[in-house]
């Protein structure tokens, strides 16, 4: 018969223990290095940034048409010898710029426009490479989290396309009687830089928490604060391309005065050209007051969605919505400056550089209303 135990008798300590539970496995075989690529990615949205920089003075000393061909590769070296540069004055003097426009130049003024869009061009060659290079190097490595091969692939797709669209845009201005790019291209290809900018700034924001903590965080979404700031962020890259539209057409310089336009509130002759369409896209009075009404339109529905935002139950969702109106309202008045002063090419740069940082502002407030970042009473993040 089994001798009965004691009340207090020790139980053999020999038996299997039950595993102790782990955190962290959501994360687990997922993280890859996260880090590393989030940095690589803060690399090529500060140098695509530079490059929008960079192509806004291509264009305001008229230097885009300089180059008239498409080399990818062996464009890559620019003229050595005094005959190469006469070659490439001579390509430039068969374009209607050099012949309408420019038939004063001689070959160092050629000189000074041919560096501004030879430097463009070589900015995003090194774009591509730096993008390539990481890339691989973290394919290879076998880093790169799950799920993010094809966001990454797509990052470098697109830039290739904008490369693509860079050349569809100057090709517009070598032909015919056009003495500059065409202004639906411009904006085309200013359009797709900012729509590069913000899948790498969102997938910034993305790496920059754990997959877990995401998780977590999207149970918290606020599904009307994120609608509306989708609305914000769709009407702010409007705004951005009727700019471009602007900018290609020199409109912002044809009225200086506001808040009215030649004395008026709608600026005279908004059509005059014939199709009737065409002013929309090339009457620089017309393109000039539909980009002022469409910027106080979007400062009306900017307070409605940051007066919601100052609602959201989560300081840093508050916090960034206040931040991207507070950008907007600068921009609104540094528009009204670029306007008043003829856009001089400082304060012209210093609005299209503002337009950036107000639209990665927009789309950090956006996330954080998809993904809130949850406090405890105290303030500690949770």
């Amino acid at each position: 018969m089994t001798k009965k135990r004691a009340i207090f008798e020790e139980v053999a300590t020999d038996r299997p223990q039950a595993a102790t539970p782990q955190g962290g496995l959501i994360d687990k075989g997922t993280s890859g290095a996260r880090g590393a690529i989030r940095a690589w990615l803060m690399v090529l949205f500060a140098m695509v940034m530079v490059m929008i920089a960079v192509g806004g003075l291509t264009r305001l000393t008229d230097s885009g048409l300089s180059i008239t061909e498409w080399r990818p590769l062996t464009g890559a070296i620019p003229p050595l010898n005094e005959a190469d540069w006469q070659a490439e004055f001579a390509k430039y003097q068969q374009i209607p710029q050099f012949q309408i426009q420019n038939r004063w130049m001689e070959l160092d003024d050629f000189k000074f426009i041919y560096w501004w869009e030879w430097g463009h061009r070589q900015l995003g060659r090194v774009i591509g490479l730096v993008w390539g290079l990481g890339f691989l190097g973290f394919l290879l490595a076998r880093k790169i989290p799950t799920g993010w091969t094809p966001r990454l692939l797509f990052i470098g797709a697109l830039g290739g396309l904008q490369g693509a669209v860079g050349w569809w845009m100057v090709a517009s201005g070598l032909t015919g009687s056009m003495t500059s790019v065409a202004s639906y291209r411009l904006a085309t290809h200013l359009g797709l830089a900012f729509i590069i900018l913000g899948f790498i700034a969102w997938y910034v924001f993305q790496l920059g928490r754990s997959e877990r903590d995401l998780l977590q965080a999207r149970r918290a979404k606020e599904d009307k604060l994120f609608r509306l700031s989708t609305g914000w962020m769709h009407f702010a890259f409007l705004q951005i391309i009727l700019g471009a539209l602007v900018a290609g057409i020199d409109a912002g310089r044809s009225y200086t005065d506001w808040p009215l336009m030649g004395g008026q509130v709608i600026p005279p002759n908004p059509f005059m050209l014939e199709p009737l369409w065409t002013n929309f896209f090339e009457n620089p009075g017309l393109v000039q007051f539909i980009h002022r009404v469409s910027g106080y339109l979007l400062l009306i529905f900017g307070i409605v969605v940051w007066l919601r935002g100052r609602k959201s139950a989560h300081e840093a969702t508050r916090q960034a919505f206040t931040l991207a109106f507070g950008a907007l309202v600068a921009q609104i008045v540094l528009g009204i400056v670029t306007v008043m002063t003829g856009a001089i090419w400082e304060i012209a740069i210093a609005h299209q550089i503002l337009a950036v940082i107000l639209w990665v502002l927009i789309l950090r407030a956006r996330h954080l209303s998809a993904y809130p970042v949850v406090t405890s009473i105290r303030g500690a993040r949770a």
